[in-house]
Parts: structure tokens; sequence; C-alpha cells
């Protein structure tokens, strides 16, 4: 198994949508967008981010597009985000595209969010470093109500 990361191609961009549009996965990130199937936001979403300085990429898995990862926000309160799609969970991609995002972004501290039921995501960032430093709660879109959430931190 080969994950490498690369810059996010026009190409990529079918496959996110696809991605972003799983039942299953929208339901376990949580926090997504409001209408995850609204092509016009999702395309305008993309256009803003790849012409910000956020650094995206998208995750191939020996050579085809498994899903993106990306650092973003203001310098000193940067987080790091990923997206693997469904069919990979559990073979250690997003731990790999993860480490390999930190090693491209040497910046600290990052930090992250994760549902606090979603215990996939939460053993990738403990992996990769990242320590749970508060919970919170916020507006799940994905599941229609306010959920607890993990904020770690990787010093």
């Amino acid at each position: 198994m080969t994950v490498v990361l690369r810059e996010v191609h026009d190409s990529d961009l079918p496959v996110f949508f696809r991605q972003m549009n799983d039942p299953e996965a929208l339901h376990m990130a949580a926090f997504t967008p409001k209408d995850p199937a609204d092509r016009d936001a999702f395309d305008a979403h993309w256009r803003r981010i790849r012409a910000s300085s956020d650094v995206l990429r998208t995750i191939l898995l020996d050579g085809d597009v498994v899903g993106s990862t990306a650092v973003y926000g203001e310098p000193g309160e940067r987080e790091v985000t990923y997206w693997v799609d469904r069919a990979y969970w559990g073979r250690g991609v997003a731990t790999a595209a993860l480490r390999a995002l930190l090693l491209l972004v040497p910046e600290r501290p990052l930090y992250a969010r994760a549902a606090a039921d979603n215990a996939g995501s939460l053993r990738v960032l403990h992996r990769c470093g990242f320590r749970t430093t508060a919970r919170a709660s916020g507006f799940a879109q994905a599941r229609g109500e306010e959920i607890d959430e993990f904020v770690l931190a990787l010093p």
C-alpha cells in the first residue's frame, strides 16, 4: 500500500463530491456543509480554498484518488482535516496521509476537531501525535443536532 499526497487537480473534484455524499461518511464526520449535495456550493468552496494560502492535497492510494487532506486557518490556530473514501476506512490510509501532511507542514501547534463518537478519526489523530485538549459541543449539520466533539492539539 503506497499513500502519496499531491496537489489537487480539477479532475479530483468530482471524486471528492461523490465521497462527500456518502450518507455513512457524512454521519461519521458530522460537521459537514449544510447541503453536501449542492454542487454549486461545493464548487464555490473549492474555488475559494484553492485560491487561499491553505495547504490542500489529494490523497492517492496506489495511484488512485481516495480522499483529500488540508491544513487551514490563521497562523497559531491552524487545523488539519482529512476525508477518506469509506471503502478505504480501517486500512491506515488516513493515518499515512496525515503523517505525510504533517511532514509537509512543519509549523506547530496544529489543531484538529472530531465528533466525540468518531473513534476512527480520533485513533488517526492520536497515532499522529495529537492529544485531546478540550471537549466542546457544536451543531452537526449531518446529524441535525448538537453533539459533543473533542478538540485536539499537536504541540
